[in-house]
């Protein structure tokens, strides 16, 4: 069972503990450990130090775990670009890829995170984005995500996030999705982590497009002007068509449709010269305000509002470039966060800093053996226990699926693996020397201690759709969990954040609200943040999205040709479905061809439709299942529907209602830059 460890020793994190007939943890050499949740730093906030035996195995275990793909962002897409610096910010750091004016070839790589290589592109999952500058000072690797923070604190913690995220360990799947037991376990039991389950839940892992996420660089990063001078900078990738996600329904018809969606998407766009674009900005502090804030900005879970400092542009990025072969380029790319540029230096983040070692030994030695202490010479004579697995030339035969913590597998009756002892090997610690920033500790400082505090904000600053959708995303993935002791302790764990969402999620998966978890630091009330809604920021545009346009025999072409100006002025694209796949013959006598054929262009495929079709048209494809499920759909996944009047049946027998998004066809065009949300509480069943 776990036990509750709060002594300074381990700075107050929730701890389990070895009791009772529980194996000792030990590294893979059989040295006891005695604390494998920190990393030892010199001081509570200082730097990780490479002393630290404990971690760089656990790391250097798990960076040589699959093969030949990444252990993480295996599924990915890239291209080429340019970078200009558009704003002068030599008072802030003297790196040259920032002098205005100046234009860096850059290759930029999209990703997944949990799949594997072979998996689709649509799963609710975080997003990579990593940008490589080609900078004339060597280049600068911009490692990020779509989502501006992490799930854990300090890179101790990271193979326990992706072995328990991943496949679970003894049965192979599910494949590219958290929601299933080993994940929830584990991130019930790290309280850390709650700020990003609510983005996970949220519908920014659902992008619409990767021309349309956000990017971030996560970590507090330094910049360094010509005197020195130093400031803490935040970047951030602000994409210049806008905010825009799909909803779940929709996700999931996507990946039916398409499993290369996301793929062919970013390839199509800059194939016909529509180069998607984002501004670059930075949010600069220093250490007064850092230190006025009531959380830490060296932690990887937590964000600074943009209300607090606003995001500043100081540059574009255009990808202008398919990559020539996907092999050579995209798949062989190695971005390290360690490449940095003078000017540009790191912070004292303990994510950041694990991954400063992690990423150089993932690159080195991607096809290598981690298990090398399997060989005779090399095994330790007492029984080494832990949770590092796999790898080539692996001779052992774990069983059962432990192999991440804190769990609580045992409470089901399954072997929940070894524990810390108290008696493990514990760093001494040393006076502080006069280049030392404080003793050698594992601790973290108090101001991590606070887990809820902006999963709060987050919460307050959702419009009541996307807060719907969060619920409703908690549930599904909860439905998925089958041990009752971990749903309700992550509902336990959400009454922290809001009372109205645990009380949805509890309600949803049929069980008893619980009473709420201790948090270890209470949560404050933050002012709500609309820079953090998609629905907030979405731009009221056309550019980079596409109509479908339904037609059928007899169809009259004056209004095919209305409704396709009107989208084309407004920077939009059309995509003509029929039922066949010769296209229609018009009223006129003429044929019109078509971009696809019904059964094979469902609705979801396009940002808003528009049903141009005559009497007998629409008598026709009434009897087409194809035909009344794509007007369903649209109508169901919230976007505007325009009609011809003699089409108007169809929209019957679909059970499109009519409302500020179902319009004539003359009105496509305004209609179909947004989604219609006061729409959904009709169509789909809310948490």
């Amino acid at each position: 069972m776990t036990e509750q460890n709060r002594n300074p020793g381990n700075g107050g994190e929730t701890h389990q503990q070895a009791g009772g007939d529980v194996p000792v943890l030990t590294t893979n050499h059989g040295v006891p450990v005695s604390d494998n949740q920190n990393s030892l730093k010199s001081g509570a906030r200082g730097p990780t130090l490479l002393e630290d035996f404990v971690l760089r195995e656990k790391i250097f275990h798990f960076d040589h775990e699959r093969i030949p793909e990444r252990i993480v962002h295996a599924r990915g897409s890239g291209a080429h670009g340019v970078f200009e610096a558009t704003d002068d910010i030599s008072d802030l750091t003297r790196a040259a890829v920032f002098t205005k004016g100046t234009k860096t070839e850059v290759f930029t790589r999209f990703s997944t995170v949990a799949g594997g290589a072979g998996s689709v592109d649509t799963p609710r999952d975080v997003r990579g984005f990593a940008v490589k500058f080609y900078t004339t000072e060597g280049n600068w690797d911009l490692v990020g995500n779509n989502i501006p923070v992490f799930f854990i604190q300090d890179a101790i913690k990271f193979p326990d996030l992706i072995h328990s995220v991943k496949m679970e360990a003894d049965r192979a799947y599910p494949q590219a999705g958290s929601a299933h037991d080993t994940f929830w376990d584990w991130a019930s039991l790290t309280p850390e982590s709650t700020h990003m389950q609510l983005w996970a839940m949220s519908d920014r892992t659902l992008p619409r497009s990767l021309r349309m996420m956000e990017g971030f660089g996560v970590h507090t990063f330094q910049l360094v002007n010509a005197e020195g001078k130093s400031s803490f900078v935040k970047f951030h990738w602000k994409p210049r068509l806008g905010l825009q996600s799909t909803i779940w329904d929709e996700t999931l018809k996507l990946q039916a449709a398409d499993n290369d969606y996301h793929r062919r998407d970013l390839w199509e766009a800059i194939d016909g010269g529509d180069f998607p674009e984002w501004d670059l900005g930075i949010q600069v502090f220093d250490k007064a305000f850092a230190d006025a804030q009531p959380y830490d900005v060296l932690d990887s879970t937590k964000l600074i509002p943009e209300e607090d400092v606003p995001v500043r542009i100081i540059g574009t990025m255009t990808l202008n470039r398919n990559a020539d072969n996907f092999f050579a380029e995209t798949e062989q790319v190695a971005f390290l966060p360690t490449n940095v540029v003078p000017g540009i230096d790191f912070s004292n983040d303990p994510l950041l800093q694990g991954r400063l070692f992690s990423y150089l030994d993932t690159q080195k030695s991607r096809l290598g053996t981690t298990n090398f202490h399997q060989i005779p010479i090399n095994a330790p004579r007492n029984d080494a226990q832990n949770f590092q697995r796999d790898g080539m030339m692996q001779t052992k035969v774990p069983k059962g699926r432990a192999n991440y913590e804190p769990n609580s597998l045992s409470v089901i009756g399954e072997d929940g693996g070894p524990r810390e002892s108290p008696n493990g090997f514990a760093t001494t610690t040393n006076p502080t020397g006069p280049d030392e920033q404080g003793e050698k500790l594992r601790i973290r400082a108090e101001l991590f201690g606070d887990h809820y505090s902006q999963a709060r904000l987050f919460w307050v600053s959702m419009t009541d759709n996307e807060r719907a959708h969060i619920a409703s995303a908690f549930t599904f993935e909860l439905s998925k969990v089958g041990p009752a002791h971990i749903r309700k302790r992550v509902v336990a764990n959400l009454r922290n954040v809001n009372e109205e969402l645990a009380a949805r999620v509890a309600d949803g998966i049929g069980m008893d609200l619980p009473p709420a978890n201790p948090a270890f630091r209470e949560p404050v009330d933050m002012a709500p943040s609309p820079a953090l809604s998609i629905q907030r920021n979405m731009k009221d545009t056309l550019a980079g999205r596409m109509v479908g346009v339904l037609i059928a025999d007899g169809s009259d072409g004056a209004e095919i040709d209305t409704v396709t100006s009107a989208i084309e002025g407004a920077g939009g694209k059309v995509f003509l479905v029929a039922p066949k796949v010769g296209g229609a013959k018009l009223a006129d006598g003429s044929m019109k061809e078509a971009h696809g054929q019904l059964a094979g262009s469902p609705s979801q495929l396009f940002d808003a439709v528009a049903v141009v079709l005559s009497a007998d048209g629409a008598r026709a494809l009434l009897k087409e299942g194809a035909a009344v499920q794509w007007v369903m759909d649209a109508f169901g996944h919230l976007k505007a529907v325009a009609a011809s009047a003699d089409a108007r049946p169809l929209l019957d027998r679909a059970g499109v209602e009519k409302d500020e998004g179902v319009v004539a066809l003359d009105q496509i065009a305004s209609a179909a830059t947004k989604r219609y949300w006061a729409r959904e509480d009709g169509v789909r069943t809310l948490a």
